[in-house]
């Protein structure tokens, strides 16, 4: 099937629509409402175990999705431990961040 420029068109809207109602719709909820506290508190840590989350599945799993020995990530597993470092004494996700894609690069480049 060959599309059109209209079908492009009404792709690139669905597409559009399908990014933008899962942003728009919280904000419009809970715009006249109170949030709770123990949201709010809940809230918290969802950046910490959405940033844990990613970093496990690179050090401990493959592309392939097959677990990898330890010893085939090592520049990962020491910036791993360089990160958890910064972020416990800094408490900036953003430096944790930048941290450690440093060292992922140097450490790579290293060894």
């Amino acid at each position: 099937m060959k599309w059109n420029t209209m079908q492009h068109f009404w792709l690139i809207l669905a597409c559009f629509v399908v990014a933008y109602l899962p942003r728009i719709l919280p904000l419009l909820f809970f715009r006249t409402r109170k949030i709770p506290v123990w949201f709010n508190e809940w809230m918290k840590y969802v950046p910490v175990s959405l940033f844990t989350s990613l970093v496990v599945k690179d050090i401990f799993i493959s592309s392939d999705y097959t677990f990898m020995p330890l010893t085939a990530r090592v520049p990962e597993l020491i910036a791993a431990a360089l990160v958890i470092g910064v972020a416990y004494w800094t408490r900036s996700m953003i430096i944790s961040v930048l941290v450690g894609l440093g060292a992922v690069f140097l450490l790579s480049i290293l060894i």
